[in-house]
């Protein structure tokens, strides 16, 4: 789409780690239900958008040392369907919600959902504060492609493996906090535990899609595509001035009007326009 495209990441902090071992699959799931509901009602209620969204949600159970550490990423577009008026609407600007109002009602919501609806008992001391980060990464295509070669790969990829030997297995991984490449050097036995406690539950998809790129809303989506096309949002080469002129005015008020939606039959034809002064 051609908006603005945000990564945002909701973390399980270090109290509840055990708690995702012991129930991978029961937290997983809660992880991905409880995040999209934190992030559609973030989006119904935000003056910029203020409709449905479309996100796509992608688990990682490990950091950069391959660690445990559970946290999910989801790839937002910033734009929303308003269900109400029938319009397309998007977000502008590199600010899409803020990150410390999502950690604090990922917080309690989590926590309400893996003591109440799964019945989980929770360590006694969980952190009043959680970590939810909102980065903006770029617009339309470059930022897709971007976020693919980040999100979408394995544990640990061969060529990162530098040696076995003497019942050690070394390997490369990129610092965080420095920005450099390091070796971390573990036995045989301890590296084998190290991949494969991320071996995910049989059948846990770890790559879902919500909201308006969900599997029930194909409709809606070409609806939307044919709505960005007739508002000129995909030519960013024609001219404002071009555009407003190739807009077609209200026969009685004389005021552009608003595309709203299409009728299939035997072609598609355009059926409803509406001023945009009703």
């Amino acid at each position: 789409m051609p908006v603005e495209y945000f990564m945002v990441t909701f973390t399980l902090p270090f109290e509840l780690r055990a708690v995702a071992k012991s129930h991978p699959e029961q937290v997983y799931q809660a992880m991905f239900t409880v995040a999209a509901s934190v992030l559609k009602d973030f989006a119904h209620n935000s003056k910029s958008l203020g409709g449905k969204i479309g996100f796509t949600g992608v688990l990682h159970t490990h950091n950069r040392r391959r660690d445990y550490h559970p946290h999910l990423h989801f790839i937002i577009p910033a734009g929303s369907f308003n269900k109400d008026k029938k319009q397309w609407q998007k977000s502008r600007g590199k600010y899409l919600f803020n990150a410390f109002n999502l950690a604090t009602v990922w917080r309690a919501r989590l926590l309400e959902y893996l003591t109440n609806k799964l019945d989980i008992t929770l360590p006694a001391a969980t952190p009043k504060k959680w970590v939810v980060d909102c980065q903006h990464v770029g617009k339309g295509l470059p930022a897709l492609k971007y976020l693919s070669r980040y999100l979408y790969r394995g544990v640990l990829p061969d060529k990162n493996i530098i040696s076995n030997i003497d019942g050690h297995v070394s390997f490369e991984y990129l610092d965080s906090q420095t920005q450099t490449n390091k070796v971390r050097t573990l036995p045989e036995i301890e590296f084998l535990w190290l991949v494969l406690q991320h071996v995910l539950p049989k059948g846990l998809r770890p790559v879902r899609d919500y909201g308006l790129l969900g599997g029930n809303f194909c409709k809606l989506r070409q609806q939307i595509q044919l709505m960005i096309v007739v508002a000129g949002a995909v030519f960013p080469l024609v001219e404002e001035a071009k555009r407003i002129a190739a807009m077609r005015p209200c026969p009685c008020c004389q005021q552009p009007m608003t595309f709203m939606g299409v009728h299939r039959k035997k072609q598609v034809r355009l059926t409803s326009f509406h001023s945009q002064s009703t």
